[in-house]
């Protein structure tokens, strides 16, 4: 094995790995890419166009109506007509499509809650309520300020709900299945392999799946910091000299078999018992 030591990127690195991953309340880890500043903007812009073409249809349609009343009753009417179209409907929209507005629809992207989930009335309302202001009195200059400077791309609405935008087609990450390295694999079978702390197993998963996109430093330090911390959990430790990457692959590769092998023996287990329970006693016959 490589030496212990890591330094502060490769800190770095695995904080921005654990920090990308959503573990939802049923204790499924995702895996989400927010959405990029551009895509929102373009999203946000459709929407926008979406939205004034029904003001101004609502306008045309009432003209008549609009006629017959006086300054104080127009005033009340363009009031009115603004909260529909600034609060109102992206409100109901994104409450009852689940964050999916025609805009989002287009660009690919939806929006949820910070764990994930998806979207409810409350968070709607304050994106909206927010959105007057960040959005259609600074023709969306806070925003786009806002979500150049966050690192999820958060405009002062999703801040303040909770909320943020993420990317629907392309963005989940498809990666290559691990296989056990063939040198490791006597070493595998035969070495007492504890189950990882919640998060280790998966920062290190995606640490693999993504190694090719890493500069050799940050790869080196990485994978010598993960493997680290994976080797307590492991008895006895890989032979001298085995690359950390492998090291990483056997461990997890060992402890998925491992985990499958276990949760076939229960369900057989499970099946035999309900053969046994579905058995009639000896001499009662079967009416059927």
């Amino acid at each position: 094995m490589s030496t212990r030591r890591s330094g502060p990127e490769a800190a770095l690195a695995h904080a921005r790995l654990q920090e990308d991953l959503i573990v939802t309340g049923e204790a499924v880890a995702l895996e989400i890419r927010p959405a990029s500043v551009g895509v929102r903007v373009l999203g946000a812009l459709l929407d926008a166009l979406v939205h004034g073409v029904g003001a101004v249809l609502l306008i045309v349609g009432a003209t008549r109506v609009l006629e017959t009343l006086n300054a104080a009753q127009l005033g009340v009417v363009q009031v009115a007509t603004f909260a529909v179209v600034m609060v109102l409907a992206p409100t109901a929209v994104e409450t009852l499509t689940r964050g999916r507005s025609l805009g989002k629809l287009v660009t690919g992207i939806r929006v949820v809650r910070d764990d994930g989930g998806p979207v409810r009335f409350r968070h709607a309302l304050v994106r909206a309520l927010v959105g007057v202001g960040e959005l259609w009195l600074t023709a969306g200059a806070v925003a786009i300020t806002s979500a150049a400077v966050n690192r999820r791309g958060k405009r002062l609405g999703d801040l303040l709900a909770g909320t943020y935008a993420v990317r629907v087609r392309g963005g989940e990450r498809r990666e290559p299945p691990l296989v056990m390295p063939p040198e490791l694999q006597a070493w595998a079978d035969s070495a007492d392999i504890r189950a990882l702390p919640d998060g280790l197993g998966l920062v290190a998963r995606r640490f693999l799946g993504r190694t090719g996109s890493m500069t050799p430093e940050a790869r080196t330090r990485m994978g010598t910091s993960l493997a680290a911390q994976v080797e307590p959990y492991v008895a006895p430790p890989p032979p001298w000299g085995t690359h950390p990457e492998r090291f990483l692959a056997a461990v997890l590769v060992s402890r998925r078999d491992r985990e499958y092998a276990v949760g076939l023996r229960a369900r057989q287990r499970d099946e035999e018992e309900a053969a046994r329970i579905a058995r009639l006693p000896f001499g009662v016959p079967d009416s059927r």
